[in-house]
């Protein structure tokens, strides 16, 4: 379970495609978008882009964060492909724009969304309760894909081939639960009040989320959500996910390439719950355990106090390293993705 395979392709470093990508500049550009609502009277989804660019990159402070990018500036003609970034509760599109900047030095175009309803300054989607929250999240990251290939300016450089464009997902804690969705995990809204029920002091943080909102409460009759796969994703990275939600079923039936990272220390994810519940069910996936780590040490550490239930986000435990683990992560994470989504037409 802890060892099993990345991929089933070998990366042919020889292709003329992948020998394109490496001749670009190592360079992040940024730029924003809004995608209108799926409704008239829908907020919209902002959406960070960060993509390769020959531009000279410069530090920009966003609120607590810093971007380390090129803003506005002229992409290269050609990504590897597209990479969606979904945050966790109460997030922000820019929690984790080391790991963007990275993937775009590598060659991709990553789209880090603000999901509507679900960030620092909204939090009204949990209050419409569980069926909404975990059915909402995975449907606007398929909207941003959607919006994106439609779009002739960035359509025509996603990378594809036999198999379509070349994309992938990424997520952090609820974000986690986000892109698993969309390579097929099924939510099972009974187990949310099991577990809740009988393992509430074990994972105070998550079965305290939402207290009061119906997202724990007595589920509907249907409690097995729809399946929210999205095809076009076609390997994802979960990181501290929530996965306690999923059905054992749908995850072994889940095929494509995934890599799952959990945090040692974990308070509002505990990894037993979580990370390795969703393991244990998916043998083709592999699980990297983060020693003497928190829940946010895969988010940036940001300049000023943030609160959360686990309490400052900026927090580590003594000797974690989160700027060192974060250039590991820039690492690893493009290389899984090259590997996942080879170079091949």
């Amino acid at each position: 379970m802890r060892t099993a395979f990345f991929f089933r392709q070998p990366l042919l470093l020889a292709s003329g495609l992948l020998l394109s990508f490496q001749l670009l500049a190592a360079q992040a550009g940024w730029r924003q978008l809004r995608i209108p609502g799926a409704t008239p009277d829908a907020a919209p989804t902002v959406v960070a882009l960060y993509y390769p660019t020959k531009a000279t990159e410069r530090t920009t402070a966003m609120g607590p964060f810093t971007v380390q990018a090129a803003i506005q500036a002229p992409p290269e003609d050609k990504f590897k492909g597209l990479i969606v970034l979904s945050h966790g509760i109460g997030g922000t599109e820019l929690g984790h724009s080391s790991l963007a900047e990275a993937l775009a030095r590598d060659g991709y175009m990553v789209a880090a969304l603000r999901h509507p309803g679900d960030n620092w300054q909204d939090g009204s989607l949990l209050q419409k309760g569980g069926s909404v929250y975990f059915t909402e999240r995975p449907r606007q990251v398929s909207r941003v894909i959607d919006a994106l290939l439609q779009d002739p300016q960035w359509k025509d450089r996603i990378a594809s081939d036999a198999q379509g464009f070349r994309i992938g997902a990424v997520g952090h804690s609820a974000g986690g639960y986000t892109v698993l969705a969309l390579a097929g995990g099924q939510v099972n809204l009974s187990r949310i009040r099991k577990h809740c029920e009988s393992e509430r002091e074990a994972d105070p943080v998550f079965c305290g989320v939402g207290r009061n909102a119906p997202t724990t409460a007595s589920p509907p009759a249907a409690s097995v959500l729809p399946s929210l796969r999205d095809p076009r994703v076609r390997a994802v990275v979960l990181l501290a996910p929530a996965g306690v939600v999923f059905t054992a079923s749908s995850l072994a039936e889940i095929r494509i390439p995934t890599q799952i990272y959990e945090a040692e220390l974990d308070r509002f994810l505990v990894p037993r719950f979580h990370a390795e519940w969703i393991a244990q069910n998916m043998p083709r996936a592999e699980l990297h355990r983060v020693p003497n780590a928190w829940h946010f040490a895969f988010m940036d550490t940001p300049a000023s106090a943030i609160p959360s239930d686990d309490g400052d986000i900026r927090n580590d435990p003594p000797g974690f390293d989160r700027k060192a683990f974060l250039a590991r992560l820039g690492r690893e994470i493009p290389a899984f993705f090259d590997k996942a989504l080879p170079g091949r037409e």
